[in-house]
């Protein structure tokens, strides 16, 4: 018989998986945190939080947003990779519950203090990142462990940032180490659902030249990337952090042409896939130039295009 994919579920549609409430809520929130970013920038808007205005837009685009759509996907994904059933109804609205406390502690958090703010907001991710823990350890899908430390890694990002700003008044590691942690993400997971979807609409609709598949291409600009982008955590002002995003941006670029993008004009839905990932390559490019010529190009670009 066949192995049942969801538990019986008589609720609400929305909590039936993961993407769909996060995928909602995270993408409401980011369109109110921007409509809210200009007045606060520009101080006609005043915030009862203990962040500057910067460090607020910086934390909640990856550690508000960012976090509900990973969660999302991650809560929808694992389960299809390990065979598991997902999390549904009362835990996932529990889920939630997790997320908008910790978007509210953060408005509240000059009343609140630092540390009750940092526990409340980086409860989310934690128990997002148990969840994940389990799944994978429960179905021997260990091949998935990577992902799991990427999300460990945009976890201790938010500590970080919380720490950092407390400390310092401003956040400046913990907010490379974020962009990072989504960066290679991203390279994971678009490495497998990109040449996925684009080799299954070709073989329907486009016969020929199909995406290359992963092999030792992938692993090795993979790992570029992540050395690349470890250099400009921890040495964002010297030259050959410079040179390894320069390497890094060529390899992830031939990578993506190899999935065959240039086919797919005909279908938006595949073809946007390959446009999204192409800031990845341009992101690095970018801030190894931010590093060459300062003058030129600020760091801020490159840091931008690649959460695009």
């Amino acid at each position: 018989m066949a192995i049942p994919r969801l538990r019986a579920f008589n609720g609400p549609a929305v909590l039936s998986y993961g993407f769909r409430l996060f995928f909602l809520l995270g993408s409401f929130y980011a369109g109110l945190s921007i409509l809210m970013w200009v007045p606060l920038y520009t101080g006609v808007l005043e915030m009862n939080t203990l962040f500057p205005p910067v460090d607020w837009h910086v934390h909640e685009m990856l550690f508000g947003y960012l976090a509900a759509i990973v969660a999302g996907f991650l809560l929808t994904a694992v389960p299809n990779w390990t065979g598991q059933l997902p999390v549904q109804g009362g835990p996932l609205l529990g889920l939630v519950a997790l997320w908008l406390a910790g978007r509210v502690a953060v408005f509240l958090s000059a009343s609140l203090g630092w540390w009750v703010t940092a526990l409340a907001d980086s409860a989310f991710l934690a128990t997002v990142a148990l969840a994940v823990a389990r799944e994978i350890v429960t179905g021997r899908n260990w091949r998935n462990l990577k992902v799991l430390v990427s999300l460990a890694v945009l976890l201790s990002a938010n500590v970080l940032f919380h720490v950092e700003a407390h400390v310092q008044g401003v956040s400046d590691l913990s907010r490379r180490l974020g962009i990072a942690a989504a960066t290679v993400l991203i390279m994971l997971i678009g490495g497998r659902i990109i040449p996925s979807f684009t080799r299954n609409w070709l073989v329907r609709e486009n016969p020929g030249r199909l995406p290359a598949p992963f092999g030792r291409y992938d692993a090795v600009s993979v790992a570029v990337s992540v050395l690349s982008l470890a250099a400009w955590i921890l040495a964002p002002e010297l030259v050959p952090s410079a040179v390894l995003l320069a390497a890094a941006a060529a390899l992830q670029a031939v990578r993506l042409v190899r999935w065959a993008g240039d086919r797919t004009v005909r279908d938006p839905l595949v073809l946007v896939l390959h446009l999204a990932y192409a800031f990845i390559p341009l992101g690095l490019l970018l801030l190894s130039l931010a590093i060459l010529a300062p003058d030129a190009v600020p760091d801020a670009a490159g840091m931008h295009a690649l959460v695009v």
